[in-house]
């Protein structure tokens, strides 16, 4: 299973210089999990930068993979991991999903990139 998180999603959408390192687990719909809270972070910045139509689009490809709702374990979960780890609330969410699904997390964020499980990827 695999959890992109909102700088790896945008990085492929813009077809940045990492975009090739998070193509193969965005196309592999099967194990894709997204966090709701990707998908806010995802169409807030594409509407800040693009349309809403763009943001629409992307929106409807990310739920390609399986929409993952937070609530109440999940928060709390989260809150444990933000508070064990110094991590920002939607980083903290993110890695939660993932601890939960036992999957790997792809990013480009630093605050996560000597954790286990993440697959990091330097901003270019």
């Amino acid at each position: 299973m695999n959890v992109i998180d909102a700088s790896a999603w945008i990085e492929f959408f813009k077809d940045g210089p990492n975009a090739a390192a998070f193509q193969a687990p965005i196309l592999d719909q099967a194990n894709l999990l997204v966090p709701a809270t990707v998908l806010y972070e995802v169409f807030q910045y594409t509407i800040r930068h693009g349309s809403e139509q763009q943001a629409m689009l992307t929106i409807a490809a990310m739920r390609q993979g399986r929409v993952i709702d937070i609530d109440a374990a999940l928060a709390l979960s989260a809150a444990g991991l933000s508070r064990q780890h110094n991590l920002p609330m939607a980083d903290s969410l993110v890695l939660a999903v993932a601890r939960r699904y036992e999957a790997t997390l792809w990013t480009q964020d630093a605050d996560l990139k000597n954790l286990e499980g993440v697959r990091y990827f330097g901003k270019a």
